[in-house]
């Protein structure tokens, strides 16, 4: 095993070096936000979705379209909203009455990367329809299926401060996003920055494409053969029922947990890791690599309770709790 660990190291190392070309590029237009590029890279090796919550005016948008970019991808901006049909989103059958046939006219969601603007803005009809390009990597028009692209990759964003003639997201719909990421506003110094880059007489940044869509399913396969002990497996796990049965780690927050993380919470885990272990330039997982993207993994799989919330006690609060109390291999 140390010297399969050795030759993936290597290749780690050597891949690393493109992950941070494509980081340097997004910085070029994007300042501070290394988390959450960080993130969506990490989504996109591990072929997944992100939910990203964030006030107006945070970048999110620019993030999503500069990444898009670097990677030689299609991009879609789809502006939800509470009339959107799903033939707007997906596409529909146009009827020819000279020829009496239906022709097939696809939508915006043929592309690579998708940005979901407001997803909550749009009925259920809507968001079910985006649900099937997530979960089965398909469309359906009519009687017909046609597969997606791949890369495929929905970034869906919320606002968290206006709820009013919302469609809230039903669990089943948030469990297929890989992370929920809480995006907060840029330091006093990046802002700084960001006012100087945005207002003064600079010239347009090109941002060079560094990878393409081939180059993305020979990072995956790295990611795949990242070593993982059968340690950190046995912590991944114990993290996960954790959040169903707390007493296993010695906490007496039962009360405050309604349903805990499903297996799908336990892949997730286990594939973030190891794409973050790649990100880092090492061949195998650490602790510290499931701990660092735990919280982004679990914070909307956790429902808690009508206790939990009397006590203004959220989820990321339980599972910060889990966190510090699972012991650490």
């Amino acid at each position: 095993m140390t010297i399969d660990v050795t030759m993936i190291g290597a290749q780690v190392e050597k891949e690393k070096l493109i992950l941070n070309r494509i980081r340097d590029e997004i910085g070029k237009v994007i300042v501070g936000q290394s988390a959450l590029v960080d993130r969506l890279l990490i989504a996109l090796l591990c072929n997944n979705h992100v939910l990203i919550e964030g006030v107006p005016g945070l970048a999110k948008t620019l993030t999503v379209t500069t990444l898009a970019q670097t990677i030689q991808a299609s991009f879609q901006r789809i502006q939800f909203t509470p009339d959107l049909l799903p033939g707007d989103l997906i596409g529909t059958l146009i009827y020819n009455p000279k020829t009496g046939d239906f022709t097939t006219r696809k939508g915006p969601i043929f592309a690579n990367i998708i940005l979901a603007d407001e997803i909550n803005r749009a009925p259920a009809k809507v968001q079910s329809a985006l649900l099937e390009a997530m979960q089965e990597r398909q469309i359906t028009i009519g009687d017909q299926s046609f597969p997606l692209d791949d890369p495929f990759m929905v970034l869906a964003t919320q606002n968290p401060i206006e709820q009013e003639g919302t469609y809230p997201l039903p669990e089943a719909q948030i469990d297929r996003f890989m992370f929920k990421l809480l995006v907060t506003y840029p330091s006093k110094q990046e802002e700084q920055q960001i006012l100087r880059r945005m207002t003064g007489a600079i010239d347009k940044v090109n941002v060079e494409p560094i990878i393409g869509p081939s180059d993305i399913g020979r990072l995956r396969d790295l990611v795949a053969s990242i070593y993982m002990d059968e340690k950190i497996e046995e912590y991944i796990l114990n993290i996960v029922t954790a959040t169903r049965d707390p007493q296993t780690c010695n906490l007496d927050i039962g009360d405050l947990i309604r349903y805990g993380a499903s297996p799908r919470a336990t892949i997730y885990l286990a594939n973030a890791a190891r794409s973050n272990a790649l990100l880092t330039g090492r061949g195998y997982v650490t602790p510290q690599d499931v701990k660092s993207i735990a919280l982004d993994v679990l914070r909307h799989r956790v429902i808690v309770t009508y206790e939990a919330e009397a006590e203004e006690k959220t989820s990321e609060d339980v599972v910060k709790q889990i966190l510090d109390n699972v012991e650490v291999p």
